[in-house]
């Protein structure tokens, strides 16, 4: 459970670390609170939140089994355990 949530933090830092980047090949302070007005901080943060939110519908929208298809849960068979199947 702690991958998924390390890549959504992962994909809502990409637009401040393009902005680092930004801020490195101008020459400008990284650090300089000149270089970090509140508006680019809040147009960031947007632009994070949207990605966030697509990455989500994504995984939502293209990962897991079929439509209409039967989790058949992990169970023993013959003193063996058989893992669980989607069919």
């Amino acid at each position: 459970m702690i991958r998924p949530a390390l890549t959504e933090i992962g994909i809502f830092l990409i637009p401040f670390g393009v902005y680092v980047l930004f801020l490195l090949a101008t020459r400008s302070g990284i650090l300089a609170p000149a270089s970090w007005p509140i508006q680019m901080v809040a147009r960031l943060a947007l632009g994070s939140l949207l990605l966030v939110m697509l990455s989500l519908v994504l995984l939502a929208q293209f990962s897991g089994s079929a439509p209409n298809s039967t989790y058949i849960p992990a169970h023993i068979e013959n003193g063996k355990l058989v893992p669980g199947v989607e069919k």
